[in-house]
């Protein structure tokens, strides 16, 4: 019997969601511990509710560094990049 092995590509999406899950329940804790809701998140990084749901939605993975960076820092946190 011959089993298959996905793409690489395939492994680099479930990666990209799991760390967009992660991430997303940080910022998500982080709101809860200061108290913010979803439209004083979006209003203290100047956008709007729509672009902060998309933040916070663990399978998408679109959001770009510039966004997590300043969501980050809106919650009083700092986003770490490392290659491994």
């Amino acid at each position: 019997m011959t089993t298959t092995c996905p793409t690489p590509g395939f492994f680099g999406q479930v990666e990209a969601v799991a760390i967009k899950r992660v991430l997303a329940r940080q910022v998500e804790k982080a709101m809860r511990e200061r108290g913010l809701t979803k439209t004083a998140m979006g209003r203290l990084m100047k956008t709007s509710r729509m672009a902060l749901d998309r933040l916070l939605d663990p399978e998408n993975t679109s959001v770009t560094l510039h966004t997590m960076q300043r969501a980050a820092a809106t919650v009083g946190k700092r986003l770490r990049l490392s290659l491994g």
